[in-house]
């Protein structure tokens, strides 16, 4: 039994190093329209998480979490740059999530208290606040224009194109190429983090707080201490994905961080699977990419039109959301665990296919034949 789990840890641990090394070679062979696609992911995929954390593991509906990733996006370019402290990217990078995440706190109290769609309807009173606090608050957001984002240092590397040009085996990195791996660093921290805390107990504390409130009360649970400990976790997810949206947009502006974020985010959750870290980012990958691959190719596809057509013709956007709002009415229907459920039960058919098959060297033993009996004579 030993062997067994030894030999299934070291193919797993094979396979996260052959998918760490798959995820560090498109830098070196793709342009930069597919590597800006890969940050926005990267960017959606911990968001997602953090919203899998509140809703998917904890049962909490929130319909805010744009308002969380746009304290994350704009405390940084706040806190770095000027007018404003202009701290060392780093520290405000770091300060951003953690203001992220004192933001959640300050709600937390609500979160604490209600649940369901009243804490949605909630949630939402954030996305409205903060799209307010944006446009008015010239100084510290610019006002309708947003702000331009100051590049990331680290050591005296900077994640933008600068002087002196940096090239790797051949290739020129410019931003995008060093944001990639920015992205995948922030985003293997999320998942290792994220995985960790569904398995501790206070992982399982919440997962038995979904299920059913007054059992887990019963078994000793702090519900009201638990419900506020997600949202400030769920919001901190979000001010680090708002921390590398901001790096990787380079310029931030109010209404991108609108209802129609939150939603987004809530489709992922839903088309990915509900309280899993794989499945969110599997569904962030499939929201984030969908309109950008739909606007690059829309001549080529049936029945949408190119950005800027004639009014009353569907745009690449719109049909994106069309297709990814079909997505959620069929995985509410036949795939309810969503994506990541679906591929999981796909897979354990294959194994049991495969466990039934049996080896080509095998011989199969022929059932047993009844022994013949002798012919009685008629007298």
């Amino acid at each position: 039994m030993s062997d067994r789990l030894l030999g299934a840890l070291t193919r797993r641990r094979a396979s996260l190093l052959l998918l760490a090394v798959v995820l560090c070679l498109p830098p070196f062979y793709l342009d930069a329209f597919w590597l800006r696609i890969g940050l926005f992911s990267l960017a959606a995929a911990i968001g997602a998480t953090g919203l899998a954390l509140l809703s998917g593991t904890a049962g909490q509906l929130s319909l805010g979490h744009a308002f969380f990733l746009a304290v994350g996006a704009y405390g940084y370019a706040w806190l770095a740059g000027e007018p404003g402290p202009g701290l060392p990217p780093a520290l405000a990078a770091l300060l951003a999530v953690l203001l992220a995440g004192a933001a959640g706190g300050l709600f937390s109290p609500v979160a604490a208290r209600v649940k369901g769609i009243y804490l949605g309807i909630a949630t939402l009173a954030l996305v409205f606040l903060g799209h307010h606090v944006l446009l008015t608050a010239d100084s510290v957001t610019g006002g309708f224009n947003g702000r331009s984002v100051p590049p990331l240092t680290l050591g005296g590397f900077t994640f933008a194109e600068s002087d002196p040009e940096l090239t790797v085996l051949g290739v020129p990195f410019g931003a995008e190429e060093r944001l990639w791996f920015l992205g995948l660093a922030l985003f293997a921290f999320t998942w290792f983090t994220a995985r960790g805390l569904l398995r501790s107990r206070p992982g399982r504390a919440l997962a038995a707080l979904r299920d059913s409130e007054t059992a887990a009360a019963v078994m000793g649970v702090d519900v009201a201490r638990h419900r506020s400990a997600a949202f400030v976790v769920s919001s901190m997810y979000a001010g680090l994905a708002g921390v590398l949206l901001a790096l990787a947009f380079r310029r931030v502006v109010p209404d991108y961080f609108s209802l129609a974020l939150s939603v987004d985010y809530l489709a992922m959750i839903v088309i990915g699977g509900l309280g899993s870290v794989a499945g969110a980012t599997a569904g962030a990958v499939f929201v984030t990419a969908l309109p950008l691959l739909m606007t690059r190719y829309a001549d080529q596809l049936p029945l949408v039109a190119a950005p800027g057509s004639a009014e009353g013709a569907v745009g690449p956007t719109e049909a994106a959301r069309y297709l990814y709002g079909a997505a959620i009415v069929l995985v509410l229907l036949y795939a309810p665990d969503g994506l990541h459920g679906l591929a999981r039960r796909v897979q354990d058919r294959l194994r049991r296919r495969r466990s039934r098959t049996p080896a080509p060297d095998t011989v199969v033993p022929s059932p047993p034949q009844p022994a013949a009996r002798p012919k009685e004579h008629t007298p």
